[in-house]
């Protein structure tokens, strides 16, 4: 048996998680999981409420702000709890991305004081994040954004995101004829702009922008006089770059047919040495771990945070991100376990 699993179970966290992890919440569908949320602060006597996009909100000291999603992607996987050598483990949707981060950072503000929102949306469009920076009067002295990272993991950088959507139409014609039609078009531009990005494949994915059709519908108009192609593309967006600066080259290479860029989301990059990446150093290693500083090569929140404060910030969760969106999701109770210990600290040191 593993080390972390000898140590003693954190009943109340445990329950906590297992509950919110039970109640299904795929985007748009939060409500019944986040009261279990309210219910838990409202049980600890802190002020809480939901707001009006359906976040979690439970203000207190705003040394530092904990928080992390209410919301999973799809996806039906039995919730249990299954004893192995190294302990016990839960399966079930959410139970990485990001109810075990979610759940830990609630058991550690209710023990510390630290202010907390469980935000709504953040798979889809970031609703609950975007509306938590439009409507705070000031921003919080720090923050900690809840995403699995392992409990000796520190991310500190996500790649930004630029998506938009291609729309060209040609006249319809005999399909022997040598010109474009607005098929061709789109495919053009979209190699064009994929060669322009291309690297090698020792250049490290969180350096590169990476390009990506995710949707495509084309061919004859249903009055027959044309050809239309639309197609939904993301290009992921390192922090040496801006989405502005993306934006104008994939434009550059438009020759027929227009692009509404309607998802821009910047890169963000926090450095080692701030005083929330050190405090994460320092109390990782005080409970027996090895601190690891991550970059990840997709987005969350703490984008959104970064961009409208200016103060500093990390994320951090229990659980294997390989398993995020996976059929077989699952997190060890004992990893989580250690990682409400080490966000309590954590946030005592920051208070």
């Amino acid at each position: 048996m593993s080390e972390a699993a000898t140590r003693e179970a954190d009943t109340e966290a445990r329950d906590l998680l297992e509950d919110v992890v039970r109640i299904p919440s795929v985007s748009r569908n939060e409500g019944e999981a986040a009261q279990r949320l309210a219910d838990f602060f409202e049980a600890h006597d802190r002020e809480v409420w939901l707001d009006e996009v359906g976040n979690v909100r439970a203000p207190a000291d705003d040394g530092v702000l904990l928080t992390s999603h209410v919301d999973t992607v799809p996806g039906d996987i039995p919730v249990r709890v299954e004893e192995t050598d190294d302990g016990a483990v839960l399966w079930g949707r959410g139970s990485v991305d990001a109810k075990g981060p979610l759940c830990a950072m609630a058991v550690a503000a209710v023990r510390t004081g630290a202010s907390f929102v469980g935000v709504v949306g953040e798979e889809v469009d970031s609703t609950g994040g975007r509306h938590l920076v439009a409507d705070r009067d000031s921003e919080p002295d720090a923050v900690i954004n809840g995403e699995p990272s392992g409990w000796e993991g520190i991310t500190l950088g996500y790649r930004g995101l630029l998506g938009g959507t291609y729309v060209a139409t040609s006249e319809s014609g005999h399909s022997s004829r040598p010109e474009n039609n607005a098929i061709q078009d789109a495919m053009d531009w979209w190699t064009a702009v994929d060669d322009e990005f291309a690297h090698d494949e020792w250049h490290p994915v969180f350096e590169r922008v990476t390009c990506k059709p995710v949707d495509f519908r084309g061919g004859i108009s249903e009055d027959g006089l044309s050809v239309e192609a639309t197609m939904d593309v993301q290009l992921r967006v390192p922090p040496e770059y801006t989405t502005d600066e993306i934006r104008e080259i994939a434009d550059g290479y438009l020759d027929n047919g227009t692009v509404n860029w309607n998802d821009k989301v910047e890169p963000v990059m926090q450095s080692p040495r701030t005083s929330v990446a050190r405090a994460f150093r320092a109390a990782i290693r005080d409970h027996g771990g090895e601190p690891h500083l991550l970059r990840k090569t997709g987005t969350s929140d703490m984008n959104v945070y970064a961009k409208a404060w200016d103060c500093p910030m990390a994320t951090y969760g229990p659980g294997d991100s390989d398993l995020d969106h996976a059929p077989n999701e699952h997190i060890e109770l004992a990893e989580y376990d250690r990682s409400v210990s080490v966000l309590e600290d954590v946030t005592d040191r920051l208070l």
